[in-house]
């Protein structure tokens, strides 16, 4: 099962953001990681901008290079705009809709919860991270796994109504996926149309 393993906190601090949840190396490091990460730098090229915007894509959603090309071809194959369906994709990924659900407390917790095999979508066991949910099936916790600690902490408390295109059964524990998400409502800061701009050269 592909997927990065190196350090976190040094992405973080290169984009500046908490693209893999809450870190507390940007309060104390708001800089790019490295030698030089706090002096003056040279300004990025035009190229070096869409390549970035590419990197924080992949390092946001866990998709490693072979696999977000092919998501960005499927989505240009598609009728519409190309870099909004290939956020929508991401956004229906097995792994990001049990986190947007708050089964998990980040989409590396979410991923490892569905490899283990505690997630259930129609009922049914799946443990393939980058499965695509579909509109109208229902994703949820497996009976035996309902009491694991990791998934009732990431659940106490969370507030499921941020995200309109999923709904939530606090009896069930489980969640339905209603429809593919509007680009207004996906919270990420990622500029899609550079992605598009740089897979375009």
């Amino acid at each position: 099962m592909a997927r990065y393993t190196g350090p976190k906190s040094r992405i973080a601090r290169r984009f500046g953001e908490a693209i893999f949840g809450a870190d507390k190396v940007l309060s104390k490091r708001n800089f790019p990681p490295g030698q030089h990460g706090n002096s003056r730098r040279r300004k990025t090229s035009e190229y070096g901008i869409m390549l970035a915007e590419k990197q924080k894509a992949k390092y946001t959603y866990g998709v490693l290079e072979k696999q977000f090309r092919n998501m960005f071809e499927k989505a240009a194959r598609t009728n519409g705009i190309t870099g909004e369906i290939l956020l929508q994709n991401l956004e229906c990924r097995l792994d990001n809709v049990v986190y947007r659900l708050g089964i998990a407390p980040t989409r590396a917790a979410a991923r490892q919860l569905v490899g283990h095999k505690h997630i259930v979508v129609d009922g049914k066991v799946v443990n393939i991270p980058s499965y695509a949910v579909k509109p109208g099936q229902i994703i949820g916790v497996r009976e035996k796994s309902k009491s694991l600690e990791v998934i009732a902490d990431a659940l106490a408390g969370f507030n499921h109504s941020k995200y309109p295109w999923i709904e939530w059964d606090e009896n069930t524990k489980s969640g339905k996926f209603l429809h593919k998400p509007e680009r207004a409502d996906i919270p990420e800061n990622i500029k899609e149309q550079l992605i598009v701009e740089l897979y375009s050269k």
